[in-house]
C-alpha cells in the first residue's frame, strides 16, 4: 500500500519517479481503509530532504500511511522557505487533540547546546509528554533520541572528542527482537554527530533495552517495553549524498571537518559513495511500522488514549 502525502509536497514527484507507491490526498479520500496515522516532528534544517527520506522508507511497506508534518511553532527555519512551511506544516497546537499510531522526532543541529537552551525545548518537552498518552509508538532519531532519553529517563548526552562522521558497522545484540527481524548479524548506518550517550547510563535504566551497537559509533538502537519508545542514534534514512553535501558545505565554509569515514571510495571526495545501508533502512522502518505500530495498535485510534493494545 502507498504512503499518503500532500498533493504538492516536493517528495511526491521524487518518490513517484523512484517507483515508490505514493497516494495523493485526492485519491486517498476514495479509499475505504483505516490507514496508519504517522506524525513527523521535523527538526532538521533541510526539511524537504528529510521529508523525502522518511517518506521513502515509510512508503516501502504493505501498510497505508498518512503522514502529517509539524515543526516547532516558535522557531523560524533558515533553510526552508516560509511558503513551504505554511503549505505543508502544522503546529503542535493544531494536532494535539488527535491521537496518532506513530510519531517520529528527527535529529536537529543543536547537539552542542544544553537541551534547556534550545529555543523550542519547552515545546518539545510538551510534545514528548503528550506522546505518552496520544501516540502508540514514538521513534526518536539522533539528537531527537538523545533529547528523548534525557527528558524521559534523565540520561545525559556526552560530547565526543571528535565528530562521529561517516558510515559505521553495527552488530545486532538481540537478533530475536522484532525491530531487527530479518537483519544480518552486522549492518551499516550513517552517523553525523558530536555527542553520544554512555552505555552504562542506558544499562542503569531498567525500562531500556539496547538492541544494536557499534564498536566505533557506540549504541545505535534502544527500546522500551512494547516498543512504545524507540531511540536510534544514527540516520539509516539518509540518501547516498547526504554526508557528501554536509562535507562539501563545511569545506566551503572553512570548517575543520574530517572526511566521512568508510564513505568515499579511496577517501576521494570526487568519487561517488556507494550505498550500503539502504536495505537495513527499509527493513528497519518496515519492522517498526509493522511490529511496533500496526500489530498492536487498536483499530479505533481513539483507544490509544486509553492505553489499549490489540493483545490486551
Amino acid at each position: 500500500m502507498p504512503i499518503k502525502i500532500p498533493n504538492q509536497l516536493p517528495a511526491t514527484g521524487i518518490l513517484t519517479a523512484e517507483n515508490i507507491f505514493v497516494m495523493t490526498e485526492t485519491r486517498a479520500v476514495r479509499q475505504d481503509i483505516r490507514p496508519l496515522q504517522i506524525l513527523l516532528l521535523n527538526l532538521m534544517p533541510t526539511k524537504v530532504d528529510t521529508e523525502t527520506q522518511l517518506a521513502r522508507v515509510l512508503g516501502n511497506s504493505p501498510l497505508q500511511i498518512e503522514l502529517e508534518l509539524i515543526a516547532p511553532s516558535g522557531h523560524v527555519s533558515k533553510n526552508t522557505s516560509q511558503a513551504h512551511m505554511l503549505a505543508f506544516y502544522r503546529t503542535f497546537a493544531e494536532v494535539r487533540h488527535r491521537t496518532f499510531d506513530g510519531l517520529i522526532i528527527t535529529g536537529a543541529p543543536v547537539e552542542l547546546m544544553d537541551f534547556e537552551k534550545v529555543d523550542y525545548w519547552g515545546e518539545l518537552c510538551e510534545i514528548m509528554e503528550w506522546s505518552k498518552t496520544h501516540v502508540h509508538s514514538t521513534l526518536h532519531i539522533c539528537w531527537g533520541a538523545q533529547a528523548g532519553l534525557y527528558y524521559h529517563y534523565g540520561i545525559p548526552k556526552r560530547v565526543l572528542p571528535q565528530k562521529l562522521f561517516g558510515i559505521f558497522e553495527h552488530r545486532v545484540e538481540d537478533p530475536n527482537f522484532i525491530l531487527f527481524r530479518g537483519f544480518d548479524d552486522t549492518f551499516w548506518v550513517p552517523h553525523s554527530r558530536n555527542t553520544t550517550v554512555d552505555r552504562a547510563d542506558v544499562e542503569a535504566v531498567p525500562e531500556l533495552k539496547i538492541l544494536a551497537a557499534s564498536p566505533e559509533a557506540g549504541i545505535y538502537a534502544i527500546k522500551t517495553d512494547g516498543c512504545r519508545q524507540v531511540f536510534l542514534m544514527g540516520h539509516a534514512e539518509y540518501d547516498r549524498d547526504t554526508l557528501r553535501k554536509e562535507y562539501m558545505r563545511d569545506v566551503a565554509a572553512g570548517v575543520d571537518i574530517q572526511l566521512p569515514k568508510n564513505y568515499f571510495p579511496d577517501d576521494d571526495p570526487e568519487k561517488m559513495p556507494p550505498v550500503r545501508w539502504r536495505s537495513c533502512a527499509h527493513l528497519l522502518y518496515g519492522n517498526w511500522l509493522n511490529y511496533c505500530v500496526y500489530q498492536t495498535v487498536p483499530y479505533d485510534i481513539r483507544d490509544i488514549e486509553k492505553g489499549i493494545r490489540t493483545e490486551d
